[in-house]
Parts: C-alpha cells; sequence; structure tokens
C-alpha cells in the first residue's frame, strides 16, 4: 500500500524515467479509482502531453532500428492522438494494462505496456518504460510488440539483461491471462465511459 492516494476526478501525472534517472514523457492522468495499490486512471485524445523526440528533430520511429537508442532524446510539448486510454497501474507490478478506445467511445484493444516500477511521488507513479509491450486483441489472441526495440535497447545499456528477462516473464504471465480469457482481458471495463463532466486532464504549467 502506498502512501500516496487520489480521489476519483483528480489529475496525476505518470512519468516514465529513463534509467540515467532523466524524466522522458508525461502523461497527465484523471483518476477514475485508487486503492493506494491500484489505480486506474483515464487519458482521453487529443490530451497535451509531454513526449520526447530525438534531438535531431526526428521521432523514434522515424529513425533506424540502430539509432533509436542511441541518438540523444530531448522532451517536447506533444498531444496524446489517436485512442482514448483507461490504464491500470498497479504498484510494485512489472506492467500496466492498457484499454484503447476509438474517438466514438468504441473499444479496441488491450496494450500492455511492460514496466519497470518505481513507486509514487506525490504527483503520480514513476515507471521505466520497458521497451517490450503485449498486445491483446479481443478474439485474436495476443503477441509480443517492439521485440527487435528490446534488443537494440538491450544492446547499447538502456536496458540491462535481467531487467529484460523479467519483462519478457511478466509479458508470459500476461499472455496467460489473455489466453484463459481472465481479468482484465474477461471484457471487464471495455465499456468504460469517462464521468462526461470531467474536463481534460491537464499538465502542470510547469511542465508546458
Amino acid at each position: 500500500m502506498s502512501d500516496h492516494r487520489w480521489e476519483p476526478g483528480e489529475t496525476v501525472v505518470e512519468r516514465f524515467l529513463r534509467p540515467d534517472g532523466s524524466i522522458g514523457q508525461h502523461h497527465p492522468l484523471r483518476v477514475v479509482s485508487d486503492d493506494g495499490r491500484v489505480l486506474f486512471g483515464w487519458l482521453p485524445v487529443d490530451t497535451p502531453i509531454v513526449g520526447s523526440r530525438l534531438a535531431d528533430g526526428r521521432s523514434m520511429r522515424e529513425a533506424p532500428l540502430e539509432e533509436r537508442f542511441r541518438v540523444p532524446r530531448v522532451p517536447v510539448a506533444d498531444t496524446w492522438r489517436g485512442t482514448s486510454t483507461l490504464r491500470m497501474i498497479p504498484e510494485g507490478q512489472w506492467s500496466s494494462v492498457w484499454w484503447f478506445f476509438e474517438p466514438d467511445g468504441t473499444f479496441r484493444d488491450w496494450y500492455v505496456n511492460l514496466e519497470v516500477p518505481l513507486g509514487r511521488t506525490a504527483t503520480g507513479p514513476d515507471r521505466i518504460d520497458g521497451v517490450l509491450d503485449v498486445v491483446v486483441t479481443p478474439g485474436a489472441g495476443w503477441r509480443w510488440d517492439d521485440e527487435d526495440e528490446a534488443e537494440e535497447a538491450l544492446a547499447v545499456g538502456r536496458l540491462t539483461r535481467e531487467q529484460l528477462d523479467r519483462l519478457r516473464a511478466e509479458g508470459e504471465r500476461i499472455g496467460a491471462l489473455a489466453d484463459a480469457g481472465a481479468f482484465p482481458f474477461d471484457g471487464t471495463h471495455t465499456d468504460f465511459r469517462p464521468d462526461p463532466s470531467w474536463p481534460v486532464p491537464a499538465l502542470p504549467a510547469a511542465l508546458l
């Protein structure tokens, strides 16, 4: 149980730290529920975020694989595009589960962000993005995502072998839940709708 707990409707900022301690992306989330152990947060489409780009101006996807973890990155003002996400972020667990919704509210699929948990601060949860991810598609099972990036991150020291092994084990655990149709892949929250009175979550002014 964390010392930091948040009430429904509050805004927290999920921070993705890098192994050197610098902060990469900041994602503001509207708190749906929090018991001090599992946080559910909502990030609607078109929410302003702090993203990151390569220092030469390219996005990660615009760079060849061998450059994505070698060229320095810089923070940039950005927007969460394409989908809205409901996120389940459990304390101490090496993954968070994201329910992806189309702009009209239709549930699309689950994205499991494999992560190194770093606990909570007064402003929100801190994680290290594990690069390797899992996608679970309703009726079609699960698959790994970004395996090539994970191996490159390992090669340049962005992740350690021990971390990647644990992240992969977490992915296998998640995959077994998906195969069994067990929570969180049992249809729970696929009909989620945010409180219509909630404004888009905002980043603190210092981050804008």
